[in-house]
């Protein structure tokens, strides 16, 4: 045991010391200021994120998110308290994984015990790079056992690829008769690495190899976009049951995208420009006419395109981009993901 912690440490700590160049030898990615608005606005005394937008819930991806935005702040504290509230809340599963949702105004404030896998992983990435960078051993532990669980439940190989369930039930055959369906959001790529430390398995690289095959075959309608869900029985094709849309979920993928450090321009510049309304303004967009449905207006959803711009062509990011206001719990945190991305990756853009 002692000598499996020994190899896991040093190799997170390799793992941090490649991608957080210049900016990890402050430990800080992301500003004092910045970090004390956002946690202000959606970081409840009991250490859950509220998402203020969805009836002030919390969920397992609010909850990574936020211990990942810590360990980018460099605040232990305020990591610990998140992670309390995670662990004690929303770890009640029998199988390593956490619920997907606490509802404030219910009683049980849990009522749908299956898990959303994409949070699972975001909290296991956030307890990685913690446990690592403040020599915390549980949290590394923890890490593993989250890790561990994913690869058991979530990672199945199903029609030549090694794919992401969304959740453990309810997106694969035979209960769902389109299975399987996956989310290509829920792919985060920087994160998959880690995970093969965590819980190591080829099956981590396959996934990350053939989320990238899958996600440059979903070229859905005019715009050529991938759907928030999609159904892999036979080629890939929006899901039954849910609307054919490049929808909130998509928008972050060319965030994972890049801060994964993934370079294909073409891809990149596909996602960017199909997400793109007419007046330059980032939108969900109905996959069946090519029309937008929604306009992204807020600085966390501009903050995608402006970083695919920065990355393919050394555009600097607007002053819009980099000033934080926090609004909404969801565009808020892509935007101090985006502004931490481009501050250790290519500060030539600020």
């Amino acid at each position: 045991m002692i000598r499996w912690k020994t190899i896991l440490t040093a190799g997170l700590a390799c793992l941090a010391a490649l991608v957080c160049q210049p900016a990890c030898a402050t430990g800080v990615r992301i500003d004092a200021a910045a970090w004390s608005a956002y946690k202000s606005k959606f970081l409840d005394v009991s250490g859950r994120i509220v998402d203020n937008a969805n009836g002030n819930i919390s969920h397992s991806e609010g909850q990574g998110y936020g211990m990942w935005l810590a360990y980018l702040a460099n605040d232990p504290a305020d990591f610990e308290q998140i992670w309390y509230f995670t662990r004690t809340e929303l770890l009640l599963r029998d199988d390593g994984l956490a619920v997907w949702k606490w509802d404030p105004s219910t009683k049980p404030h849990v009522t749908d015990a299956n898990n959303a896998s994409d949070g699972d992983m975001l909290i296991a990435y956030a307890l990685a790079l913690a446990g690592s960078a403040w020599h915390n051993q549980a949290y590394l532990e923890a890490a593993a056992k989250i890790a561990n669980a994913l690869l058991a439940h979530a990672v199945v190989r199903s029609a030549g690829h090694t794919v992401l369930l969304p959740a453990v039930d309810g997106f694969n055959a035979p209960g769902r008769r389109d299975g399987p369906v996956i989310n290509p959001s829920y792919w985060i790529y920087e994160a998959i690495p880690v995970m093969a430390l965590l819980s190591p398995s080829d099956k981590w690289q396959a996934l990350s190899r053939d989320g990238l095959s899958l996600l440059k075959s979903m070229q859905f309608g005019p715009r050529k976009l991938p759907a928030d869900w999609v159904s892999l029985r036979r080629q890939p094709a929006p899901a039954e049951g849910f609307e054919a849309e490049f929808g909130y979920n998509a928008v972050r993928i060319p965030l994972y995208l890049t801060r994964a450090g993934v370079s294909d321009k073409e891809l990149l510049e596909r996602l960017k420009s199909g997400m793109t309304s007419g007046d330059g303004t980032p939108a969900t967009i109905d996959l069946n006419t090519g029309q937008p449905k929604h306009l992204l207006s807020d600085p966390g959803y501009r903050i995608v395109n402006d970083v695919v711009a920065c990355v393919v062509d050394g555009t600097k990011l607007p002053a819009s981009a980099r000033q934080f206001a926090p609004s909404l719990y969801y565009p808020s945190t892509l935007q101090l993901l985006g502004l931490a991305f481009v501050a250790e990756k290519h500060p030539e853009c600020l």
